[in-house]
Formats: C-alpha cells, sequence, structure tokens
C-alpha cells in the first residue's frame, strides 16, 4: 500500500563515466515506483517546490509523507 519516491539533487551527467550513474539510476528505478531528478523537472534541494512536485507526482498529501 506504500508508494516510494527518491528525489535527487543531481546534475546532468556528461562525464565519461556517465554509464555508471545511468547503470545506478536504472538499477534504482526498478526498486521504486518513482524517481525525481533535480536536473530533469529543473527544480533543486532545497527549493520548496521540488517537494510540492514529489507531493503531486505521487498523488500524496503532506501529511501522508
Amino acid at each position: 500500500g506504500f508508494r516510494t519516491c527518491i528525489l535527487t539533487n543531481s546534475w546532468v551527467d556528461d562525464s565519461a563515466g556517465r554509464f555508471l550513474t545511468a547503470a545506478l539510476l536504472a538499477r534504482l528505478r526498478s526498486h521504486f515506483d518513482l524517481v525525481l531528478e533535480s536536473c530533469r523537472i529543473g527544480i533543486a534541494k532545497p527549493d520548496p517546490g521540488i517537494y510540492s512536485y514529489a507531493l503531486e507526482a505521487l498523488q500524496a498529501q503532506p501529511h501522508e509523507v
């Protein structure tokens, strides 16, 4: 009955090691309902908007998390 989410404060990785980062995120995605990356949604922590975005994406209310 629980939905789970990872909320990262990350950037688009264009380094030589980006394949390791991509592999890690791909592995994590299979264990969580949602993976939100700040670089993809355009909001970074600690901006309160990122938490509002996550709540909306999870269809949850603050008192439920």
